[in-house]
């Protein structure tokens, strides 16, 4: 089956012309890990190091595009949804081998399954898929085909395996016996891992020839950005998955050509009011804080765009809710980012009885409106935020103070001891499907940052949410979903129990050197589509 990816990577080197002749089989891609992967279990990584190596390594049932956002197949040809979305059948491809030779068949799927939903083994990726109590059942069927059942419907089920590779249930080699474009090759604890082609591997391009294209993969471990940018600009690795705005427009002073801006990303930088009840806080601030005219007014008095334009160098844009317009699917389309309005937001101030007194806004009691803000202390482009948001605050008669914490201790005041007024933080967003959002805006979830962990919903608009999100998750019509979930986006706009600010852009540095490359919004940025890429035929020979 030819893949919608491999017709856009087809169209691409017609448009590339004479270029993709610069370009060959070979090399060596040189780039960098933050920190040291903790696993090389797949099943269980977490961190964006251990996640690194199983996007590159592991062979998976479907990919979700990054481009088209869509489900694909891989391991598997086809697929299909049945008993009210319990079950998924797979149709497997024939004739696979893992990276060390041993035969790829249904009995692997079932064994990762075993694995991924074993209770003992912890492991984060499976717990995506447990939609409630109850055993996991997995069927090895005739023609090279696997039934999976869940104790419950689970929406979107499919796109959840993007993120399982399978293992071998047989390989002496273990989790290192991968059916992904590359296997770890040689790991050097705390300095570097290089990973080979898979000499198995079952991709071929439009033209038969076999992928990936390029022979072997090195990632340094480097923590020090300055020293990654500096290894950049020689040369010596070649590219920057992530950067943030400062270094971005580096690059641009110093190659235009390797930077790209994919536009806005998936995460969020947003602030928050303290709505705890048991909070140590007086009852005139909670008063102030449980009111939607107050967090709504805060809102309108805010200048996202100047946000986006002084922190982030234009590298931003003003949020409009919880799902930034890079979620094509998902994002609710007719809203729009609050306004910066500090006019209404006096309106708004005086139908809960503030008034202005000699330039100082002050509540019905003639309590003055002060209140602080914590943040990540390190963190420049919150503090940065923080300083804008203070000095925005001051022109409606608002003392902001500013504090940082180092983030042990910013952790504990929001998730434990609940001594603070405001919080600014951001949200990293991985998963496009809005379940990946539960623990956030149901009201029992303890990441329900204002008010985490509620016995029944404080409000009835929280209540209205919890209702909606369970709604969405027990369907399967799009339809309905999509529906269910641009309510609740309607609700937290309205709302604003999260005061959402900006949507970083998603930045990163390719070097001239490196073929096919089109960064995107969603991690991995630039290595979605790993086994496409190719380097020029020079450092293909040089490497």
């Amino acid at each position: 089956m030819k893949k919608a990816l491999a017709t856009f990577v087809l169209l691409t080197l017609i448009a590339l012309g004479s270029n993709r002749l610069l370009a060959q089989s070979g090399g060596e891609l040189h780039f960098c890990l933050r920190s040291e992967p903790k696993t090389l279990n797949p099943l269980l990584a977490a961190d964006d190091a251990s996640e690194t190596i199983r996007y590159l390594t592991g062979g998976v049932l479907v990919r979700v595009n990054r481009l088209t956002q869509e489900v694909e197949p891989e391991l598997a040809t086809s697929w299909k949804l049945t008993n009210g979305g319990k079950t998924i059948t797979f149709q497997l491809r024939d004739g696979l081998r893992f990276s060390d030779g041993t035969p790829f068949s249904a009995d692997d799927v079932a064994y990762t399954m075993q694995q991924l939903m074993d209770p003992a083994l912890h492991s984060p990726t499976g717990d995506a898929f447990r939609s409630s109590d109850g055993k996991v059942e997995t069927e090895v069927l005739p023609k090279n085909h696997v039934r999976i059942t869940f104790p419950a419907p689970i929406a979107g089920l499919d796109r959840l395996f993007d993120q399982v590779a399978i293992m071998s249930a047989k390989s002496p080699q273990k989790e290192l016996a991968v059916l992904g474009p590359y296997f770890v090759g040689e790991n050097k604890a705390g300095s570097y891992l290089i990973l080979k082609r898979n000499p198995n591997y079952w991709e071929k391009d439009p033209a038969g020839r076999p992928l990936p294209y390029i022979e072997s993969v090195r990632l340094d471990i480097q923590q020090n950005r300055d020293i990654e940018m500096l290894r950049l600009t020689r040369g010596e690795i070649h590219f920057i998955n992530s950067l943030d705005a400062e270094y971005f427009d580096k690059v641009v002073a110093q190659d235009p050509a390797m930077a790209h801006d994919a536009g806005a990303s998936l995460d969020s930088e947003e602030m928050w009011f303290n709505q705890v009840a048991s909070s140590p806080l007086p009852s005139y601030k909670k008063a102030w804080f449980t009111s939607t005219n107050f967090r709504r007014a805060i809102s309108e008095s805010i200048n996202r765009e100047d946000l986006a334009r002084i922190v982030f160098r234009g590298h931003a844009r003003p949020a409009v809710g919880p799902v930034s317009p890079a979620n094509k699917f998902w994002f609710n389309a007719k809203l729009q980012a609050h306004p910066f309005d500090q006019k209404s937001a006096l309106q708004r101030l005086t139908q809960d009885g503030f008034h202005l007194q000699d330039g100082v806004l002050k509540d019905r009691d003639g309590h003055a409106v002060e209140f602080s803000i914590i943040t990540n202390a390190g963190n420049k482009y919150r503090e940065r935020m923080a300083t804008m948001i203070q000095q925005d605050l001051s022109g409606i008669g608002i003392k902001l103070n500013v504090v940082t914490l180092d983030f042990p201790s910013l952790i504990e005041r929001i998730t434990h001891t609940f001594d603070y007024e405001a919080c600014l933080l951001g949200l990293v967003n991985d998963e496009l499907d809005p379940n990946a959002q539960m623990t956030v805006w149901l009201s029992s979830a303890d990441s329900h940052q204002w008010n985490p962990s509620q016995k029944t919903p404080a409000t009835a608009w929280e209540a209205e949410i919890d209702k909606l999100m369970r709604a969405q998750a027990s369907t399967l019509d799009p339809k309905k979903r999509k529906a269910d979930f641009d309510k609740v986006q309607e609700i937290a706009w309205q709302q604003e129990p999260f005061i959402y600010l900006v949507n970083k852009n998603a930045l990163s540095a390719v070097s001239p050197a490196v073929r096919n490359a089109h960064p995107v919004v969603l991690r991995p940025q630039v290595y979605w589509n790993i086994d496409q890429l190719s380097l020029t035929s020079e450092v293909a020979r040089n490497r």
